[in-house]
């Protein structure tokens, strides 16, 4: 059993509907501490991540919205999640929108970096995140957090880790895409991202997915991050979130995800997103949350 440490980032600047900064405590009020412990793993929560509040900031430039406050949050974000891997636990972080995963994957990369080594990246979204400051058609950095750990982007957000990019792209997988914009996909295509679209799923099955993507993140890596944005999952399964796009991941898709990753013994951080209480039914979608952290940290049925 792993030594786990829960890490909170209230963020909502990210994106255009508030909310997601309620995400940490609704997962902690879905019994994220208890679930885990009853598990068999050693638990510890490390609190929230300061962020600035929305009412007392200024937009900024409108193609990268709050993007100061956001790089601030993830400086501090990065430093945890590097202090929690140097101590020998696997950080847990719950977001907050999917902008907090380049200051995730900035302190993984750096920990990493600073032993020899690289890491790959499991991207689960509905969404490609690829979009930069000029491609973007809303000024949302949660559409842009992929990128920047590709190192495209506004240079604030690709320069949070020591290692650029963050990650390479040949170690990088995205899966449970369906809805990606059209300058986004020419950055995709730029790139050589490997994503595993809905319709591919459909054709060939998740767990033939899985297969492939996980030989992707492994290959010459320490191992791998893995970015859960819950809108990756239906949103029967998942209600709760900002950019629900319909046709997503099943229950039990999602959480063959999960148990994939926990089967390959190569994750060494894992962050959830984009939880919004205000848009749930009876927080079930943190309910779905917790469920996904105890397959993908190793929850079996037999």
């Amino acid at each position: 059993m792993a030594a786990v440490s829960l890490i909170g980032v209230p963020m909502d600047l990210g994106g255009a509907r508030r909310g997601t900064d309620m995400g940490p405590n609704a997962i902690r009020i879905a019994g994220i501490e208890a679930a885990l412990r009853a598990q068999g793993h050693r638990f510890q929560d490390l609190g929230n991540i300061e962020v600035a509040d929305l009412a007392r900031i200024d937009l900024g430039d409108t193609s990268a919205r709050y993007l100061k406050e956001i790089v601030a949050a993830c400086s501090d974000l990065r430093d945890l999640v590097g202090d929690t891997l140097d101590a020998g636990r696997l950080p847990l972080v719950i977001g907050g929108d999917h902008a907090i995963a380049c200051g995730t994957v900035a302190g993984v990369s750096d920990h990493f970096a600073s032993k020899g080594g690289r890491i790959g990246l499991l991207w689960f979204d509905a969404h490609g995140d690829m979009n930069t400051p000029e491609s973007t058609p809303s000024g949302n950095v949660h559409g842009m957090p992929l990128a920047a750990c590709l190192g495209r982007g506004a240079e604030p957000l690709t320069s949070l880790a020591r290692r650029l990019p963050m990650v390479d792209p040949a170690n990088t997988a995205v899966v449970g895409v369906r809805s990606i914009d059209p300058a986004e996909r020419e950055i995709v295509e730029e790139l050589g991202v490997r994503v595993f679209t809905t319709r591919e799923i459909d054709a060939r099955g998740m767990f033939a997915v899985m297969v492939d993507a996980i030989e992707i993140v492994t290959g010459g890596t320490a191992g791998f991050h893995v970015s859960f944005d819950v809108d990756g999952s239906d949103p029967a399964a998942a209600p709760g979130v900002g950019t629900p796009v319909p046709g997503g991941l099943t229950y039990r898709e999602s959480h063959l995800f999960m148990e994939m990753v926990a089967e390959s013994g190569k994750a060494v951080s894992l962050e959830v997103t984009e939880i919004n209480p205000i848009l749930d039914h009876g927080n079930v979608t943190a309910d779905f949350a917790v469920e996904m952290c105890l397959s993908a940290l190793g929850h079996r049925i037999i």
